[in-house]
């Protein structure tokens, strides 16, 4: 499993948070910020939301992001990405020298962004962990888990494949993936494959397994296999707690499957244009623009930092 330093207590708390709004207002700095933000904490979905299709991020959706954080607003990465898979992304967006979190792993790991520190994480009950790649394997499907910047995939494909090339972790088929998995233990299980098969794959699990466990896809090819109530809105919540900030002061963007939890608590949950048309139904609000034209940036600029009213949803 990941392997990080882990703290002991992460230091915020809402008295910490309050004293930095005063201090903030009393610096002669404050007259020139403009209006705060609507929100005293920020959720962002990576892939598809502040990732462009290539994997970039817009210059403009990096200066609105800074812009949320000297606004005195916590922001914090919400990825299905285990922390070695990031890309960088907390560096492009300066979450790695500005106080926020990254949640990872749909859930199962919370770090500091500034320390790196682990604040709370999960991991699949052995039996559990064991009773679902039973059930993938003996269906003909790959399984995959990871461990520091390596994915360990039971057999390869071509949609394994794809995790390879979207995180630029290492790809590894070890020997004996059940004893592995017994030995190391995993945060989660994800099985990669044809859109189409998996469907069939989560009825069977749904339906057979007796254990719980949290089951939702994060991409069309990516089914995952989480602990029971571990998803990004139970994780945002923990954040929210631990700051300080209530569940109306909270915003969530995202587009797939994995974001619906977060989308849903948040106060304001907004869903990308380009999202799966679910989550689009689940929350709260659109963005009238896709990942692709700074569809996150704009809202973030009219409707967080800016006063225009929240938009209306299409009905």
């Amino acid at each position: 499993m990941f392997i990080c330093k882990r703290a002991r207590r992460l230091k915020i708390n809402s008295g910490a948070v309050d004293r930095g709004k005063k201090d903030l207002q009393r610096s002669p700095l404050f007259a020139m910020m403009g209006p705060m933000a609507r929100y005293a904490l920020i959720a962002l979905d990576l892939d598809d939301t502040v990732f462009r299709s290539d994997l970039s991020i817009s210059q403009r959706t990096r200066a609105a992001v800074r812009r949320l954080m000297q606004a005195g607003v916590a922001v914090a990465i919400a990825t299905g990405r285990m922390p070695d898979g990031l890309l960088d992304a907390d560096k492009r967006l300066g979450l790695n020298k500005t106080q926020g979190f990254l949640i990872c792993g749909n859930g199962a790991v919370i770090l500091d962004s500034v320390a790196k520190t682990i604040v709370y994480e999960a991991t699949l009950p052995q039996k559990a962990a064991l009773a679902a790649f039973d059930l993938i394997d003996a269906e003909g499907f790959a399984a995959q888990i990871y461990d520091g910047n390596r994915i360990f995939v039971s057999r390869r494909n071509e949609f394994s494949n794809a995790d390879h090339r979207l995180t630029g972790m290492k790809q590894t088929v070890p020997k004996d993936f059940r004893a592995m998995l017994v030995e190391k233990g995993a945060h989660k299980i994800v099985v990669p494959a044809d859109p189409v098969l998996l469907k069939h794959l989560e009825e069977i699990l749904r339906n057979v397994m007796d254990v719980a466990v949290t089951l939702f896809t994060s991409k069309p090819y990516f089914l995952e296999i989480l602990p029971p109530a571990c998803d990004k809105g139970t994780a945002l919540a923990k954040v929210a707690g631990r700051i300080g900030v209530k569940q109306d002061e909270v915003a969530a963007f995202g587009d797939s499957m994995n974001d619906e939890s977060m989308i849903r608590w948040a106060g304001c949950g907004v869903a990308m244009r380009n999202g799966d048309e679910r989550v689009k139904r689940a929350a709260r609000f659109v963005t009238e623009k896709s990942n692709d034209d700074d569809g996150l940036a704009e809202f973030i600029e009219r409707h967080i930092l800016g006063d225009e009213p929240l938009p209306r949803k299409d009905p």
